[in-house]
């Protein structure tokens, strides 16, 4: 378990600050009953920003979630970003997930693509397409080709990723966030076995996605 920021993520620390300096003066100047609706927000950031150390489960060919929430897509499609048929996996994250991304195999970065978009709904596939994203393109240690891409949500377009063309990632390596809604898909070789079905809920790191040949 390798963190560096346990417990609140980073990208929350300014979003705390103010709202708990909010609570903390409004409760002062009007008292508790006022003041309520500011420290349900605190209550709100704090869980949003939650970003827990997770355990990396020991199988090298496991392809592991990229981060929490629902399995909304299984199943084969066009890799846009490598043009080559694919197996899909798409993650979506609700506003009570952990919104931290991290990297689901061992490999390098061997090339990044950023794309402005609009504000479709994160659970539809067209978001997919259509929204902000944010992909990389990993090359695993055995040479297998994986692209994972960031997907903003609805309300808010704010991807965040600390990564570059070639930087070597570690499975379960934090490398992103998106906030307030969003999803990940994963892009894998056609002859990856999934080990997930649609409906299945996922833990970044910790759940396994799919086993590479």
């Amino acid at each position: 378990m390798n963190y560096p920021h346990p417990i609140i993520a980073r990208e929350g620390w300014p979003f705390l600050g103010v709202s708990t300096l909010a609570a903390l003066g409004v409760t002062a100047l009007g008292g508790l009953l006022w003041s309520l609706p500011f420290w349900l927000v605190l209550a709100f950031i704090v869980q949003f920003f939650r970003d827990p150390p997770r355990r990396v489960p020991d199988d090298p060919k496991a392809v592991l979630a990229p981060a929490d929430g629902r399995i909304v897509v299984v199943g084969k499609t066009r890799d846009p970003y490598l043009e080559r048929e694919a197996l899909k996996i798409s993650v979506f994250m609700n506003v009570f997930n952990v919104h931290s991304n991290r990297s689901p195999v061992d490999g390098e970065v061997k090339g990044r693509w950023y794309n402005p978009g609009a504000f479709v709904n994160a659970a539809l596939d067209k978001a997919s397409t259509e929204n902000e994203r944010n992909a990389l393109w990993l090359r695993t240690t055995d040479g297998v080709d994986v692209t994972c891409v960031q997907v903003a949500g609805l309300i808010a377009r704010r991807i965040l990723c600390y990564v570059d063309k070639g930087v070597a990632l570690a499975r379960g390596q934090r490398y992103g966030f998106i906030r307030f809604g969003s999803r990940v898909d994963l892009y894998l070789p056609l002859d990856a076995q999934p080990a997930v079905a649609v409906g299945d809920k996922v833990r970044a790191t910790e759940t396994i996605l799919a086993h590479l040949r």
